[in-house]
C-alpha cells in the first residue's frame, strides 16, 4: 500500500509543478501583452490615419502588410500564385464580389 501512495504523491507533485509552470507562463504572457498594448494602439492609430487621410484603403494596407510578411519569410511568390490559382479553379474567383 505504501508504494501506491508514493506513486500517487509523485503524480500529485508533478501535477502541482505543472500547474505552477502554467501559472508562471500565463503571468509572464500577461505582462508581455500589457507591455505590447501601447504599440498595438500606435499601429491601429497609424492605420486609421492612413485611411482617414485617403492615403491608402484598408485593403491596400492589408495587402501591403501581407506582401511584406511574405517577403520577410523568403516565401517563393510563384508557389503562392500557383496555390492561389488552384484555389480559384476549385472555388471560383472572388474578384469583384
Amino acid at each position: 500500500m505504501k508504494s501506491l501512495k508514493l506513486i500517487d504523491n509523485e503524480t500529485n507533485d508533478e501535477e502541482f509543478v505543472r500547474e505552477q509552470h502554467v501559472i508562471n507562463y500565463l503571468k509572464s504572457l500577461l505582462a508581455l501583452e500589457e507591455a505590447m498594448q501601447p504599440y498595438k494602439d500606435q499601429k491601429k492609430d497609424l492605420r486609421e490615419e492612413y485611411v482617414e487621410n485617403g492615403w491608402l484603403s484598408k485593403d491596400e494596407i492589408w495587402a501591403a502588410v501581407k506582401a511584406y510578411r511574405i517577403y520577410l519569410k523568403g516565401t517563393d511568390i510563384t508557389e503562392i500564385s500557383d496555390m492561389f490559382e488552384a484555389i480559384e479553379r476549385q472555388f471560383g474567383s472572388k474578384a469583384g464580389e
